[in-house]
């Protein structure tokens, strides 16, 4: 199994997404968003899984929800989450 890495920017996004669930939607979205999450990196991790290549050199994006995509990068020994995308955003300020 990879070890996973949540970077900083990763760490911020993720609490900004369920900050705004947590205004605006109820207890069982918030609980799916969750658990979406945590199955899609765990089968990252450990059945090594890829999902669709980006323009970055090792770096995979994956639809957690309609809204917000995982982007993680991969090497022999970890799987490093870089951002949730809010996909709504423009992605001309995507940054890692």
């Amino acid at each position: 199994m990879l070890n996973i890495i949540w970077t900083d920017s990763a760490i911020e996004d993720y609490s900004k997404n369920i900050d705004y669930l947590e205004e605006k939607w109820t207890e069982k979205v918030i609980g799916d968003f969750i658990e979406k999450t945590e199955d899609i990196i765990q089968k990252i991790a450990s059945e090594n899984l890829i999902f669709k290549k980006t323009d970055y050199d090792n770096v995979f994006q994956v639809s957690v929800v309609k809204q917000i995509s995982l982007f993680y990068k991969l090497d022999n020994l970890n799987v490093e989450l870089l951002r949730f995308w809010n996909n709504y955003q423009d992605p001309e300020k995507f940054i890692f």
